[in-house]
């Protein structure tokens, strides 16, 4: 069986959470997917630009080399005239400012030095001797015995205080050996192009070889301990936070984060306490043979913090989605607490028991509304009905299923009460003041009938008839009429102490009691039936209580019964044998005794 409020507002609740989830699971699989995405191609268009224009700076390094050595190799320079030379390479290197130097050396190790100046526009002649600089013969040799142009390796200039990093172009003309050019470029312009490249959100940086620092926005070799025996700087002294740290980093899926497979991706706790992802090209950059990787460095957050955003928007979703269901839930309650009061209503309805019940309040939903407005209706007429019907008889019809059953014999003990001297008491009052006193005194016989499990079954004007074991059948019917006899006697000795207070007269009763075989069931035509006994008890009992007048005319309360009642009787009920009487319409006579107005204890 289910229960309306928790059904509903499971129904309501799941509908509104599938909805919603549906909504929040392809709103959050988008949103992650167009954050992450934007987040790896903001990394991704950093390191692209940063490798292009490394590209494009080492593109134009080795043309110029080419050209120079192309110059020497055509004889459109005389390799032995410095001051043709010196010129040539002036024009060269004017139109190349990311090279600091251009240097043509001839075969014995001699030749031209031409510098950038300090103010990037001046430039200085050195010549090249070979005995100053014995590294240049090595270099030449070198040359002459390289199959083509080579990257040598980085150098540290102490005169300028900087390492340098050259191109070697030979030049050959047929199998002899013109000499070479040799483009130097000074890490501080690759660390300028780096700096150009980095934002406050991403630091890009060049590794050379072995993960030695070759480019970094900071980077200053003046600063950073390099020297001749030291020609590149250590990660130890590299500027800013994170590279420093980089021994202690770990590795992180890339692909998690939708970097493409090129990168090699590893997360870093720098000094500084902040988390930083680094990226290297996994493969390096293809620079003519030169070993360096590009990479960058920026905060967690770059990636992180829209994904957490996002982690917070789907928090606040599933809050609104738990308020939404909360919400279902209370409209749940709502729709359903008239239905479930109606339902409670109809519960006691079907048990008769209308004396608490409150009519169902209106509603603004229509159907609730025409439900409240036919119960209500309903609860009306069943409330005039019965109050010309006997409830406890309607609800033992009820339980026992009795309706609509044909008439059965069975043993009933009947009663019967009567006012004495009624008429000389109804003389002083008008009407109304009649009709309450009648219904004061039938609320008081009637209150005890019921309260012992009898059935009024009519009033006869100041008279009562009711009577026990129909329809649902007693063992000791008598026993539970008696009971009720003596409750009357003493709610009417109770009442005349009331009325004597008050001036009036006293009430006095007879009640006759008899018990026997009657009839019970549906008499009367189709139209209109009365559940009522009928048998020769009936009229015994009607007798019993004319006798009273003749027995004790003076009695407050005077209960006749037949021996077939004493009978049922306990041994605590006082008795008073009256003997036989002949009563009218039995031809044989009746054993009678008197019920005195004591205690009576249970059966």
């Amino acid at each position: 069986m289910l229960r309306l409020t928790p059904t509903l507002a499971s129904l309501i609740a799941t509908c509104v959470l599938l909805t919603a989830l549906t909504i929040l699971a392809l709103s959050a699989y988008t949103s992650r997917s167009v954050t992450a995405q934007l987040g790896s191609q903001l990394v991704d268009l950093g390191m692209d630009a940063f490798d292009l224009k490394f590209q494009t700076h080492v593109t134009q390094i080795r043309e110029q080399g080419a050209y120079v050595a192309s110059a020497l190799r055509g004889g459109s320079i005389d390799p032995d005239d410095d001051a043709a030379l010196t010129g040539f390479v002036h024009g060269v290197l004017a139109a190349t400012p990311q090279v600091i130097a251009i240097d043509v050396v001839r075969p014995d190790g001699s030749g031209i030095e031409v510098e950038r100046g300090d103010s990037g526009a001046n430039f200085g002649l050195r010549p090249i001797r070979r005995l100053p600089r014995p590294t240049l013969l090595d270099l030449a040799q070198q040359a002459e015995a390289a199959p083509g142009p080579f990257w040598s390796q980085p150098e540290y200039n102490e005169a300028n205080r900087r390492t340098e990093i050259s191109y070697v172009v030979p030049s050959r003309s047929g199998d002899r050996f013109l000499g070479l050019a040799r483009v130097r470029v000074s890490l501080n312009g690759l660390s300028v192009m780096a700096r150009g490249l980095s934002s406050t959100d991403m630091t890009m940086f060049l590794f050379y070889g072995n993960m030695e620092l070759l480019a970094h926005p900071q980077l200053d070799p003046a600063t950073q301990n390099a020297s001749e025996d030291n020609d590149l700087v250590d990660l130890i002294d590299a500027p800013g936070p994170v590279l420093p740290q980089l021994k202690t980093m770990v590795p992180v899926d890339a692909a998690s984060y939708n970097l493409v497979e090129a990168h090699a991706m590893f997360r870093v706790e720098a000094a500084n306490g902040a988390a930083y992802f680094v990226v290297l090209e996994r493969s390096g950059t293809d620079a003519a043979g030169l070993p360096v990787q590009v990479g960058a460095y920026f905060p967690v957050s770059v990636l992180e913090a829209p994904l957490q955003r996002l982690a917070v928007a789907g928090l606040i979703g599933v809050g609104i989605l738990g308020l939404a269901v909360l919400g279902s839930g209370l409209l749940a309650f709502y729709i359903g607490r008239p239905i479930r009061r109606a339902a409670r209503s109809a519960r006691l309805i079907a048990r008769m028991d209308l004396g608490d019940l409150e009519p169902l309040p209106d509603s603004r939903i229509v159907e609730i509304r025409d439900l409240a407005q036919g119960f209500n209706s309903m609860l009306t007429g069943l409330r005039a009905f019965l109050r010309y019907l006997p409830q406890t008889l309607v609800r033992r019809l009820i339980e026992t299923g009795s309706i609509d059953q044909p008439p059965v014999k069975t043993r009933v003990a009947v009663l019967f009460t009567d006012i004495v001297g009624y008429t000389s008491i109804s003389e002083g009052l008008d009407a109304v003041e009649t009709a309450d006193f009648l219904n004061a005194h039938l609320t008081l016989v009637g209150e005890a009938i019921e309260r012992n499990g009898g059935t009024i079954d009519k009033y006869i004007g100041d008279s009562v008839m009711a009577f026990w074991g129909a329809p649902e059948e007693l063992e000791q019917p008598a026993a539970a009429a008696a009971r009720a006899a003596l409750d009357i006697a003493r709610a009417i000795k109770m009442d005349n102490r009331r009325r004597a207070g008050e001036g009036l007269p006293p009430v006095r009763l007879r009640i006759g009691l008899h018990v026997g075989p009657l009839v019970v069931g549906d008499i009367g035509a189709p139209q209109r039936v009365n559940y009522t006994v009928i048998g020769d008890t009936v009229n015994i009992a009607a007798r019993l209580e004319t006798l009273g007048r003749d027995i004790d005319p003076d009695a407050e309360t005077i209960i006749l019964a037949s021996a077939q009642v004493a009978d049922e009787l306990p041994p605590s009920c006082t008795l008073a044998p009256l003997g036989s009487h002949r009563i009218k319409g039995k031809d044989l006579p009746v054993d009678v005794v008197r019920l005195l107005p004591t205690r009576m204890g249970p059966v």
